[in-house]
């Protein structure tokens, strides 16, 4: 039975006293000490049991669907002049629509999520790219601010999956000490779609014309679609137990949820990880019981298939679920956090082609869109940065905390971008307003896209590291909040400028920015508190999930 006095997300890490009778990893050094989270099944169809090919295979396709929907959904930001000319409709109106978009991407997951746990999360890509594919190619044609809001209000549906989806599926497949590398790699290739779009666009705008901006994209997406029909696997799996399962066949040690006797104050963390499974063995099988080794890969034509296995339907239970953790304050945390990083995003995009088209800086649409570099770097180190080196210091901490891993350790991080997201903002506004020289404003692009990448993995490795048994309809939760905060910023951008000006509207929003991303300072403090108050809640959850076979 699940241990209802475990403090959800803090788990015993590393084995530093080799005495946990779990399973651990494999890896060159010392990481045979890292108990794996959670603990894999005997299944060989099991994503946590994957090969690492058929595990790198699943990546890629991750990161092919991520690419080009965001790169389909990102087309507009380097085009926003040639199109309002085209189309008679205001750059006010033309970021308006963006922010019905961004509104969409969030409560759309009240539908796509439960929909992928319920019935596949492989179909939902590809109707997710199929109809993001009908919506850009839309685009050109909406020549009237209603149509130019329903299109995006459509096409943020179909790419909401976007959003939560691909996180979700990263914890399908890899464990708990590796989730930081793989969100990473997530961080960068959304990161990526948004900024390289840009570059592209700019060239195919001077070209070939804004139309053709759009109709390049869809192409590429529609090649994308086909790529995916043919290797992205179904990665749900239901599982009958969670987190750490005693290992039957390891030898006599006492697995006691704690290391030794010098770490019996940390019992209640420790033990609360080790026996927060049923004593299930395997997935799949009753208590007590065992099943036998399975052997049989699925075929190529069975990883075809459009829909996952049947099961009970609990969609509406899901969405239930989703708007409950509304009212965590952990969970509306990672919400809030995540989007006080995107919001700079969209202001960024939103004032590109305003500023550095206008003078003194007078750039074309093509050189606007190759701005779009600095951003790109700034990604790829922000990557790097909350990636693997987050999976690091995770493992560091753990280890000086006695194999103890809390989710708020990989908040440190966020010391660096609080400090860099006002500086940013400041060069940005205030030095255009100043005539600053144009590389001091690509400079400031690469730090907002760097904060960025930052704010998207540490907010979403720090719900799913708090609730992993939850965390699928916890970040819809996340991407809700999000996305609100996004849509209320891109219906807001045009008035504020217009009010307050360049230079004011900049020194404010530096300081906005200092103080949302030092948020993070009361949930080191506090974070821990919080989780452990909504531990009997968390639990009871859990246990009728597990009661109605919903755990993944």
């Amino acid at each position: 039975m699940i241990d209802k006095d475990a403090i959800p997300g803090t788990v015993y890490l590393v084995d530093i006293h080799h005495n946990v009778a779990a399973r651990h990893a494999k890896g060159k050094g010392n990481e045979d000490d890292i108990v794996l989270i959670p603990t894999p099944s005997n299944d060989v169809n099991d994503p946590l049991n994957w090969s690492p090919r058929r595990k790198m295979m699943s990546t890629i396709c991750l990161a092919v669907y991520v690419l080009f929907v965001g790169m389909a959904s990102s087309v507009v930001y380097s085009v926003l002049v040639p199109l309002s000319e085209a189309t008679n409709l205001s750059v006010a109106d033309l970021n308006s629509g963006t922010g019905y978009f961004f509104l969409l991407c969030g409560w759309g997951l009240l539908f796509w999520q439960p929909f992928a746990l319920q019935f596949g999360k492989r179909p939902v890509y590809l109707i997710s790219c199929l109809g993001t594919v009908a919506l850009v190619m839309w685009s050109p044609y909406a020549s009237t601010n209603g149509q130019w809001v329903a299109k995006n209000v459509l096409g943020g549906f179909f790419a909401a999956p976007i959003e939560a989806l691909p996180e979700i599926s990263v914890t399908d497949v890899y464990f708990a000490h590796q989730r930081g590398t793989y969100m990473g790699i997530y961080a960068l290739c959304l990161g990526v779609s948004s900024y390289l779009a840009p570059v592209v666009c700019g060239f195919i705008n001077d070209g070939q014309g804004y139309q053709w901006v759009f109709y390049w994209f869809s192409i590429f997406l529609g090649a994308a679609s086909i790529f995916l029909f043919l290797f992205m696997e179904e990665t749900n799996y239901d599982r009958a137990t969670v987190g750490v399962v005693e290992d039957a066949a390891a030898s006599s040690a006492v697995l006691d949820g704690s290391a030794d006797a010098a770490d019996a104050e940390k019992g209640d963390a420790v033990k609360g990880d080790a026996q927060a499974a049923a004593s299930a063995s395997d997935a799949g099988s009753a208590p007590g019981q065992t099943v036998p080794q399975q052997t049989t890969v699925k075929t190529f034509w069975q990883k075809l298939a459009l829909r996952d296995k049947p099961r009970p339907n609990r969609f509406f239970h899901r969405v239930k679920q989703q708007l409950f953790f509304l009212t965590w304050p952990v969970v509306f945390y990672a919400g809030f956090s995540y989007g006080s990083y995107l919001i700079w995003f969209t202001v960024m995009n939103a004032t590109a082609s305003l500023i550095l088209g206008a003078a003194p800086y007078n750039f074309s649409a093509a050189m606007v869109g190759v701005s779009y570099v600095a951003p790109l770097i700034g990604t790829i180190v922000g990557a790097a940065f909350t990636g693997r080196f987050s999976d690091w210091l995770t493992i560091r901490l753990a280890r000086r905390n006695g194999g103890v891993m809390e989710p708020e350790q990989r908040l440190w991080l966020f010391g660096v971008t609080t400090i860099i997201i006002p500086v940013s903002l400041i060069l940005w506004g205030v030095g255009a307003a100043h005539e600053v020289h144009w590389f001091g404003l690509v400079w400031a692009m690469g730090m907002l896209s760097f904060a960025n990448t930052c704010g998207i993995t540490l907010s979403v490795n720090y719900l799913i590291d708090s609730y992993k048994e939850m965390s699928a309809d916890g970040m819809a939760t996340v991407i809700i909040i999000r996305n609100t905060m996004s849509f209320a910023i891109g219906y807001g951008i045009t008035p504020w400028l217009d009010n307050l000006g360049l230079q004011n509207t900049f020194i404010s929003a530096s300081m906005i920015g200092l103080a949302a991303s030092a948020v993070f300072v009361i949930i080191l403090v506090f974070g821990k508190r919080l989780r452990t108050r909504s531990r009997a809640a968390y639990w009871a959850l859990v246990e009728d999930n597990l009661a109605k076979g919903m755990a993944h």
